[in-house]
Formats: C-alpha cells, structure tokens, sequence
C-alpha cells in the first residue's frame, strides 16, 4: 500500500485557483488532472485521490494519490508544490504509538422515512441526511474506533464552509476534527488513511493525516 501526499501553496493571483477556492467542484476537477492515468468506473478511487483545503490567509492544499502526481498538469502559476512519500509512514504504525490527528470529514446517517416492513420486520435504509454540532461530533467518536484510533479528550470540531456553484447535497456540510489518538488497529487504520474516511471525498472530506506526538 502506497499513498503520495503534496501540499499545494495556492495563489490566491491566479485566476483559476481562485475560482477552485470558491467552488469545490471546479477544485476536483483541477485536482484530477494530477492522477497521471485516470482510467476505469471511478478513476477519483483507482488513483486514490483525496484533499483537503487549509483555510487562512495564504491557503494550502493537501493532495493524496496512490501514485506519484503528474504536477506539469497544473496550470502554471496556480500555486508551489512539494510532495512527500507516505508509504514509510504506513509501514511504521504500530499498536499504542499516540498521535496527531486532523480530518474534514462530512459526517451523515440515515434517518428512517418510512416504518418497518410488517411482514419481515426490517426497516428500509431511510433518508441520508448531514450532521453537525454535538452530532458529529458524536459520529467522528463512533468512527474512530473503528478505523483503529482511540481518540483522547477534548476532541476539538470545527465546521467548515462547503463553496459551491451547484447546490450541494445535503452530506457536504464538513466538519473538521483535531485531537489526539493511540492507534489500536495499525492496519484498519493504514487502510482508513489509504482510502479516506466517510463521504463526500470528491469534494475535500475523508483525507486523515497524523503526526507524532
């Protein structure tokens, strides 16, 4: 298992990066062209592409790929990007290192729509709805552990804006969780760090990363 992370200082003086910075779906597609084959049904998951927008006054992108990115793809100009080799970091994780940990994520469930079915008893899936405030909370604390973390108070939550041009779906509204964590599942969570965590990935929710304590 192999993950690329490259961290984009973008520039706020270029046209398009400013444009992507206003709407999550124009900055997927930009960040797409780093896959070098995006090939298949769902090119975003083959390349294993996540993201994620750290917002201040001189914003940065976080860029996952399974694979080196092609960055001659980027317009010129959009912004200075320097990559870093995470298959080492997959390899050292072992059970009770502590860590750092931050994640966007677009935390959801399903509410039930209609009652159960009299003859089997069973309850359709229901309607897929976002969550916020103590809710989400409440399900980053239910996800963790099953992605091999066992979170440590306090867990700090932020909500993040979701820009759009489009109307989004009701399960972009992110929220960004920071803390600390011991790892319990070093592989669970290997893959959890592949793959991305939740949904909404294709507009910047589901990228863990981790630092040492």
């Amino acid at each position: 298992m192999s993950a690329i992370l490259t961290r984009i200082a973008v520039n706020r003086g270029h046209r398009l990066a400013r444009a992507d910075l206003a709407d999550r779906s124009g900055l997927h597609k930009t960040l797409m062209r780093l896959l070098a084959d995006p090939t298949g049904p769902t090119p975003r998951k083959t390349g294993g592409l996540l993201f994620r927008l750290e917002t201040g006054t001189d914003p940065v992108l976080l860029v996952q790929t399974a694979g080196p990115p092609d960055l001659a793809a980027l317009p010129a100009g959009y912004g200075t990007a320097d990559t870093r080799d995470l298959t080492p970091m997959l390899s050292a994780l072992v059970p009770g290192l502590q860590v750092y940990y931050r994640i966007t994520a677009a935390p959801t469930a399903y509410r039930p729509s209609t009652p159960p079915d009299p003859s089997t008893g069973r309850r359709p899936r229901g309607t897929l709805i976002y969550l916020k405030d103590h809710q989400a909370l409440a399900w980053w604390q239910r996800r963790a552990p099953a992605v091999g973390l066992q979170l440590t108070e306090p867990i700090q939550a932020t909500p993040r804006a979701f820009p759009t041009s489009q109307r989004p779906a009701p399960h972009y509204r992110l929220t960004q969780f920071d803390g600390t964590a011991t790892i319990t599942d070093p592989a669970v969570l290997a893959t959890a760090l592949h793959d991305g965590i939740g949904k909404g990935k294709p507009y910047g929710a589901g990228l863990l990363t981790l630092a040492p304590v």
